[in-house]
């Protein structure tokens, strides 16, 4: 879309371009939500038999969804522009609150405040902070200006029902019933997140900038990576004083070995092809394509990479115990199913964007991914360490097959991304000569001291 498509108010702010980049201030906004994925590991490991797991995963979704508001914003005008730094600032108080918020958002426990009520209104607090930013910067296009209400409902919906989830269960049920009742809430609020948003957040608008929109999600699962090297380091201190010993140092080193094959399977080649396929298309078609390829699938891969963490940690504080028990016990259920299930659902949405953006999965990736799930009751045999090193073996050799049998398609689209960004670095630097050059160049009225008369 070309930037005069949408009227933005550019008295004091600046439209996005065509072929804009994530600026430095998204990723300052980005720090607050590597807090939030670490508060929703940790809430995680702490209530895991007590359906902690979803309730993370549903207050994920719900961050997920605010961060798309951010991505969305940031693609139609410049985030460090005129006044929209001050809606990104206020907008990264209020998520850390809802961070804070997180152990106690899907379930309150006293003392101190409600916390599923203070994660609710924090969350109404950010979707009324991104559509107030909308308004203002768009506000001039007489389009979009009566589609205000519209798009201001989904968010009242979803609030709403996650009231009633904060504010009625406990008052009518007990026990489980309590619990289905404020998760069955919750799943309406979110689908109606992103079934009802998504239809209306773009009505009027397109995704500006390809590069932009699939830069900002490739970041933003470059930080759940980060939240799971996090684990990794704090993992054996969910304990104090376990000493440094050679099985801690091997499962990290693993660890280490699992995070960056999954770093290898999205951004070696399929995140250069998916920004690629966004570009070739426009209008209606890209608008769905950056939904269902990118909103949509980088939040399983957000959510795998997490249950990853939570798992690492666990298995990680298991080898780490001082009573040497956890090295030769086996693997607990449940760990081995969040450690093994995370990598999956991470790769099975890395194979799902693979095939919204370039229509192509071979039957040899969807086998890899099934035999990591089969192979979840045989880790439950293993002792932790040797349930960690089947899982490195088994990413590595899904991650060298799948370089190996492509490596030809992937050398060339390596090529074509790096000839790219070298016409580009060219570019800058030829526009940088020449604005220094004018810049350095006496003007006509203006003559150096030297050639002034004393």
């Amino acid at each position: 879309m070309s930037t005069n498509e949408v009227r933005v108010n550019t008295r004091r702010l600046a439209p996005a371009a065509p072929g804009a980049r994530v600026t430095r201030l998204e990723l300052f906004y980005d720090l607050v939500f590597v807090f939030a994925f670490i508060n929703v590991t940790t809430a995680s490991a702490k209530t895991l038999r007590e359906g902690g797991v979803l309730g993370s995963l549903l207050v994920l979704a719900l961050l997920w969804s605010a961060w798309t508001g951010f991505a969305t914003l940031g693609n139609v005008i410049r985030a460090d522009r005129g006044i929209m730094p001050l809606f990104g600032f206020a907008t990264m108080a209020v998520i850390f609150v809802a961070s804070v918020s997180l152990p106690e958002a899907f379930t309150d426990k006293p003392p101190g405040l409600p916390g599923d009520l203070v994660f609710v209104g924090c969350y109404l607090v950010v979707r009324n902070l991104q559509l107030l930013a909308f308004w203002y910067a768009l506000r001039n296009d007489p389009r979009l200006r009566p589609r205000w209400h519209r798009i201001a409902v989904p968010p009242l919906v979803t609030v709403s029902l996650l009231l009633l989830a904060a504010l009625v269960p406990h008052r009518l049920f007990d026990g489980d019933a309590e619990a289905a009742v404020r998760a069955g809430l919750w799943v309406l609020a979110i689908a109606v997140a992103f079934g009802m948003t998504q239809q209306t957040r773009f009505q009027g608008l397109t995704v500006v900038s390809a590069g932009h929109w699939a830069e900002r999600h490739a970041q933003i699962v470059l930080i759940a990576l980060g939240e799971s090297i996090i684990s990794l380091g704090l993992g054996p201190g969910l304990d104090t004083g376990l000493p440094l010993t050679w099985p801690i140092i091997g499962a990290a080193t693993l660890g280490i070995v699992v995070i960056a094959a999954l770093w290898w399977i999205y951004f070696d080649s399929r995140a250069i092809a998916g920004e690629r396929a966004l570009h070739r298309v426009h209008g209606p078609a890209r608008i769905a394509l950056a939904r269902d390829a990118y909103t949509y699938l980088h939040l399983p891969m957000i959510a795998g990479t997490i249950l990853f963490a939570l798992g690492l940690k666990r298995v990680l504080a298991e080898i780490g115990d001082p009573t040497g028990i956890g090295l030769h016990e086996r693997v607990d259920r449940l760990d081995a199913i969040v450690l093994y299930g995370g990598v999956g659902l991470y790769l099975l949405a890395v194979l799902g964007f693979q095939y919204r953006t370039v229509h192509r999965v071979s039957r040899l990736q969807m086998v890899s991914v099934a035999v990591l799930f089969a192979l979840i009751p045989l880790a439950t045999a293993l002792p932790a360490f040797g349930a960690l090193a089947l899982l490195a073996v088994v990413i590595v050799l899904v991650a060298t097959v799948d370089s190996v049998r492509y490596r030809h398609h992937r050398r060339l689209l390596r090529q074509e991304k790096f000839d790219e960004e070298r016409a580009l670095e060219a570019g800058e630097t030829e526009w940088r000569r020449r604005y220094l050059e004018q810049q350095h160049t006496p003007r006509e009225d203006h003559p150096p001291e030297a050639a002034v008369a004393p």
